[in-house]
């Protein structure tokens, strides 16, 4: 914890209503993973990294450069690995050894065969931490044909203690950063038109909100997290320092952080716990950078959040223009006699 953190955190505020104070604290934590796969399931941005070994080629020096606090696994592609000569003199270059911060990761049945590794008297990995404990992790998917060996293979990180080897590189924030980006999307609760009203109907009292709403943005300023041009240029905040969803860029109402989304009939779902307002990346999560941060996270509809998925805003604006101009140019759409 830094010493700001410790600092600003010595007064204690209100809570907060249970469900906001949960969908805050989660977006610190990365995307859902099941156990098929190799990453872990809902955990903190601050986790042990998974490192394609192509990321690591192309993006070396950057990478050694950053301390990722729970340190990082590199994951080498088995062709890779077995048909580089002098391949673990190579690693060693580049600051790798197999079985300390990189593995051999089996992904499909072919590599699996070629090269298997129980074969070769491997085991594997049991840490997240160096030693690894081994020199490979498998993910191999089932198959339907009746062959032997068309079982799925789960090897490593796959007990109930130890699910997942890490998280994604991408999804990858320090616990600073964690803390100012939940400090932000808190203030950024606080600026929607009706939050005061909304706050009120899900049992906080009225003086314990000005408490809470005052001391979280004094909290941002101090901070320089709520620095309203910056905020205004990401599309988070409007003008009038509303809080607006980034791709539509209507205000958004507090209800939503607590309004389960609507379901078609004849398809609900009754375990559903998807909120209409839902956290929204500016720059979508990529490799080769790090935009889980500040003034790049804000609040937004879930439908357009869908719509946006991994392609970022200005590349669903150009998408969506295209498709309007298409219909429009095809007789489907006419502006002037559009519903309203």
């Amino acid at each position: 914890m830094s010493s700001s953190q410790k600092t600003i955190k010595k007064t204690k505020l209100p809570a907060l209503p249970k469900l906001l104070n949960n969908k805050i604290y989660k977006t610190g934590q990365t995307r859902g993973a099941d156990d098929d796969v190799i990453y872990q399931n809902r955990v903190s941005r601050s986790s042990t990294v998974l490192i394609p070994y192509t990321q690591w080629a192309d993006h070396s020096s950057s990478l050694n450069r950053l301390v990722f606090e729970n340190g990082f696994i590199v994951l080498i592609n088995p062709d890779v690995y077995f048909r580089t000569e002098n391949i673990d003199y190579l690693l060693e270059l580049e600051g790798l050894s197999l079985g300390r911060n990189a593995l051999v990761f089996y992904e499909t049945r072919n590599h699996w065969n070629l090269y298997n590794p129980r074969q070769r008297g491997w085991t594997p990995a049991l840490s997240r931490q160096a030693p690894l404990g081994g020199q490979y992790v498998a993910r191999i998917p089932g198959t339907t044909s009746t062959i032997e060996g068309g079982q799925k293979i789960i090897d490593g990180f796959d007990t109930t203690s130890l699910k997942g080897a890490g998280i994604r590189l991408y999804e990858y924030a320090n616990s600073e950063v964690i803390y100012h980006c939940r400090l932000q999307l808190e203030a950024l609760y606080w600026s929607c038109f009706d939050s005061e009203t909304v706050s009120v109907d899900n049992g906080m009292k009225l003086e314990n909100i000005k408490i809470r709403r005052e001391g979280t943005l004094q909290k941002c300023n101090e901070l320089g997290l709520f620095n309203h041009e910056l905020l205004i240029q990401s599309r988070i905040i409007n003008q009038e320092i509303f809080t607006i969803c980034p791709l539509c860029l209507e205000k958004i109402s507090s209800r939503g952080f607590f309004n389960r989304l609507e379901q078609a009939e004849g398809r609900e779902v009754p375990d559903l716990t998807v909120t209409q307002i839902n956290l929204f990346h500016i720059e979508e999560l990529r490799y080769g950078v790090y935009n889980h941060r500040q003034y790049n996270l804000g609040w937004g509809h879930h439908h357009c959040n869908v719509v946006v998925k991994d392609s970022g805003i200005d590349e669903t604006i150009n998408w969506m223009y295209r498709v309007v101009e298409i219909n429009i140019n095809h007789g489907y759409f006419t502006p002037e006699n559009r519903p309203s």
